[in-house]
Parts: C-alpha cells; sequence; structure tokens
C-alpha cells in the first residue's frame, strides 16, 4: 500500500467520480483506475459501487476511509516535522565537552552564534571526561564531543578543531623560567601541577614522559584549569600547557619552549554519523554547529 493510493482512495471517495478524482489528483483516468483496483486486491476487498452515473463507497469502504484520513493526516504530519527539522525550525542539537577547554575555543561565543541564527533549535551541552563522552557518542546519547586527539573514541569521525604545541608554565622567578628551552630531563625534577587523569592534557603529558622513559612528580591534580593556572602563578609548581594559553597571561607566568620532543595539543569535534549512499552523514543541527566550529578553526590557522 503506497502513500500515493491512499491518496487517490480518498479522492475518489470524495468526489465520487473517477473524472473529477483523477484531475484532482493529477493523473490520467486508467491509471486511477489501476491504482484503485490493486489497493482492493490488496484489501481483499470492493471499496467502490461503481455505477454508470457515480462511485459510491462500499461499507468496506467507508470503514476504510476514516483509517486511511488519519493515517495520511499522520504522514504529512510526519513529512511536516522532518522538514521543520532539517530547516532547523525545530530540532535539538547535544554537545559534550572535556573540562577546562582552552581559551582560544570559545564555545560560549559560537553558542550565541548558532542561537541567533537558529533560535528554534534546543541545545544542550554537557562536561564530562572523555571516556565518557566517547561512550555517550557511541550510544548516539550526544551528537558532538570536544576533546583531545588523543583520547578521541576509536571508530568515531573526528575533525581537528584546534592545535597548538605545549611549552613549559612557571612562575617567572623559576630556576627555568628565562632559559631559552627545557628538556623533559631537566623537567623530571620538578613537582608539576596537572589535571587528574582522564581530564585536560594529562594523558598527552603522561604519554610524552613515558615515552621519554621518565618519571615525573604530580604535586597537585586539579579539576579546571583556572585552578592549576593559579597553583602554578603562585609558584607551587609547573605546567606544560598550550603555548597560546600560556601567553595569555604573560607578566605572570614565563612561556619556556620544551626541547627534544614535540607535544602537540589537538583538540578534535567527533561525531558518529550514519551512512548514507558511502557518505557520511549528520543531522541539520550537529551539521550547522560542526560547520560553525570548522571555520573558527580556519579562521585560526589563518590568522
Amino acid at each position: 500500500m503506497e502513500l500515493r493510493q491512499l491518496r487517490q482512495f480518498i479522492a475518489l471517495a470524495e468526489e465520487k467520480s473517477f473524472t473529477r478524482a483523477a484531475t484532482r489528483c493529477h493523473v490520467v483516468q486508467s491509471a486511477l483506475s489501476s491504482s484503485i483496483r490493486l489497493l482492493e486486491e490488496e484489501l481483499a476487498a470492493a471499496l467502490f459501487v461503481r455505477t454508470t452515473r457515480r462511485v459510491e463507497l462500499t461499507a468496506a469502504g467507508e470503514a476504510f476511509l476514516e483509517s486511511a484520513r488519519r493515517s495520511l493526516a499522520a504522514l504529512e504530519q510526519g513529512a511536516t516535522d522532518v522538514a521543520d527539522v532539517n530547516a532547523m525550525r525545530r530540532g535539538r542539537l547535544s554537545i559534550g565537552t572535556v573540562q577546562s577547554l582552552p581559551s582560544f575555543v570559545d564555545l560560549p561565543a559560537l553558542l550565541a552564534r548558532f542561537h541567533r541564527r537558529h533560535p528554534a533549535v534546543e541545545v544542550r551541552l554537557c562536561q564530562g571526561a572523555a571516556g565518557e563522552l566517547n561512550e555517550k557518542i557511541d550510544a548516539r546519547q550526544l551528537d558532538l564531543a570536544i576533546l583531545p586527539i588523543e583520547e578521541s573514541g576509536e571508530g568515531l569521525q573526528q575533525h581537528i578543531i584546534a592545535c597548538d604545541e605545549l611549552v613549559l608554565a612557571c612562575h617567572p622567578s623559576h630556576r627555568l623560567g628565562k632559559a631559552r628551552s627545557v628538556t623533559l630531563e631537566q623537567l623530571a625534577g620538578e613537582g608539576f601541577v596537572d589535571f587528574e587523569t582522564g581530564l585536560g592534557t594529562r594523558a598527552l603529558v603522561d604519554r610524552g614522559f613515558a615515552e621519554a622513559g621518565l618519571r615525573r612528580r604530580v604535586a597537585f591534580e586539579v579539576s579546571d584549569l583556572v585552578t592549576l593556572l593559579d597553583l602554578v602563578g603562585h609558584g607551587l609548581g609547573v605546567a606544560l600547557l598550550p603555548r597560546d594559553l600560556v601567553h595569555a597571561r604573560r607578566g605572570k607566568l614565563a612561556s619556556v619552549k620544551l626541547r627534544g620532543v614535540e607535544l602537540c595539543w589537538e583538540l578534535v569535534v567527533t561525531h558518529k554519523a550514519a551512512a548514507r549512499n558511502g557518505m557520511l552523514v549528520l543531522d541539520a543541527a550537529p551539521a550547522a554547529f560542526l560547520e560553525l566550529l570548522m571555520e573558527q578553526a580556519r579562521a585560526q590557522e589563518s590568522a
């Protein structure tokens, strides 16, 4: 049973004429007759009594008419709902982020831009550890997740939206504060201020020391960037952080380049997309926000 058959059946029931119903449905009369005959065969019942002067519904046709009208109305409402979502006249967008996103990813500003463009789309934002975000993306509980590349889940699509080298951040009076560069070996004996495991740049820094065969001492573990920066700023430890982040606190923090190792902090947005004709697609709202993120990434790269 096809949607066009329901429309044609309802038209014939209301017009009581094959000629008028065919005109209303923009088909030739023979095509309408064939469609109604196939519908009757599928239902195993005669729906109309045909006379030389008019067409009348049978008892079976009367019973089927109300169901056909309800079904057609529901399908048409469904089509309208789909069109509204695709045009972002309605819909939802759910985004997850790790805590303490660096300042060069201005998520509040991006969300404000998105809301101005698509005010009818409901946006939900949540924070969590990378592992939790990956699980929610995989289960389609989130549309997009923003997290470090080394913590992105396997099998998820990812797009780089920020990239910055790590540098030593320390109090300006620290013994290495005026050095031109430092090695990980020189830092192995320092007390570090770092994120808790699973947050921020912790995994990247841990991997850097492990690959160099070095151990380090983490004196303070925190869950947010502001506290981390404040502790380093008060001389309570050193940290390895993205360069632009440290440079933004020039005067309060010294920034020293790493030598002999390249630790690049890359932030990605991930999603799990459905396949359509061999291509990966997103729903309209997540796709629009992803494009905003990529626009910002391109602007920062060319700046």
